[in-house]
């Protein structure tokens, strides 16, 4: 009984890259070449439909060990459109849950976008906002990445400020994209200088797919500009990571958070934990990649797997005095 009412007051917050969450459908607007039936990738309405059902019940099984529930809010990455998040909600492991969803169009070439998925039974959403990245390469051309997905909300009649994230990628390599990361971490401390003065109490939660670690510049200027907690830096380690590279652990995948999340005096929510959901059956379970993540693709080679990414969490806890 105690268990059950404390779960009541814990939640969880999670962030998913979800690998290329596409349909099968030709959208003329975006580039996506690569899913559709007369693709190299032979992507189809069965792969499509096995995609949905394992990002599903990947989705409802993060944190549930701990608290018998699946994700409160959910921050997912690479999704194509609205069509597949209204799939996924009603796939087999989410659709008993009131899950709502967030999304806009984002000026990406390939059309991934953030999104967002929240319980609408323990979290009313009060206002969304895109905003554009505005990075130029050193020639002055437009790089069209994805927007940040600016979320407002009550989270058990708490006040929270969301924002997702997807950062340039390392695609031409990472001394030569910094850049860019920089000019998102820059972005997003502006977001929050915002956020903050409107209400200098502010409860932020900024996540994402980095393209980098928590070492790197760009998360720690982001992290020690605005004073907030990362407590993925305590997770990275040469043996564990989100995503696996050349057979090297990395941790692009974080969560930060604002330090009121962590000072016991005050009432209200409050950080308990934090953890890489990197459970055996999201990995391969023999082979060159075992123990890394499960994939859907590797090249274009199908394997069925889940994503390249585990996804990672942090949970929450009410205190009251």
């Amino acid at each position: 009984m105690n268990l059950q009412t404390s779960n009541s007051e814990t939640y969880t917050v999670a962030f998913y890259n979800t690998e290329n969450l596409f349909d099968f459908i030709d959208d003329p607007l975006i580039n996506d070449i690569d899913f559709l039936e007369a693709s190299n990738k032979n992507w189809n309405k069965e792969r499509y439909q096995n995609k949905i059902y394992k990002t599903g019940m990947a989705i409802s099984k993060i944190g549930f060990d701990e608290l018998q529930k699946p994700p409160t809010l959910i921050g997912l990455a690479e999704v194509e459109n609205d069509r597949v998040l209204n799939a996924l909600v009603k796939s087999a492991h989410l659709k008993d849950y009131n899950y709502g969803f967030v999304r806009y169009d984002s000026p990406d070439e390939r059309g991934i976008d953030v999104a967002f998925l929240y319980d609408r039974e323990s979290f009313t959403l009060e206002n969304s906002e895109n905003i554009t990245l505005d990075i130029k390469s050193e020639l002055g051309v437009r790089d069209y990445t994805r927007d940040i997905l600016k979320i407002c909300g009550y989270l058990d009649g708490e006040k929270i400020h969301l924002l997702i994230n997807h950062w340039p990628s390392r695609h031409e390599g990472s001394d030569t994209t910094g850049y860019k990361r920089m000019h998102a971490s820059q972005k997003v401390v502006a977001l929050i200088d915002g956020i903050l003065q409107e209400d200098a109490e502010a409860k932020v939660i900024i996540m994402g797919d980095f393209n980098d670690n928590p070492r790197n510049e760009s998360i720690q200027f982001l992290k020690n500009t605005k004073s907030l907690f990362n407590p993925m830096e305590k997770l990275m380690s040469y043996t564990r990571g989100s995503a696996n590279h050349n057979s090297k652990w990395i941790l692009f995948d974080q969560i930060l958070m604002t330090q009121n999340f962590l000072e016991p005096e005050k009432e209200g929510l409050k950080f308990l934990k934090a953890d890489i959901f990197d459970e055996k059956f999201l990995t391969h379970y023999n082979g060159k990649y075992k123990g890394q993540p499960f994939r859907t693709y590797v090249g274009k080679k199908y394997k069925g797997g889940f994503s390249d990414h585990f996804p990672v969490y942090i949970q929450l806890k009410r205190a009251n005095q």
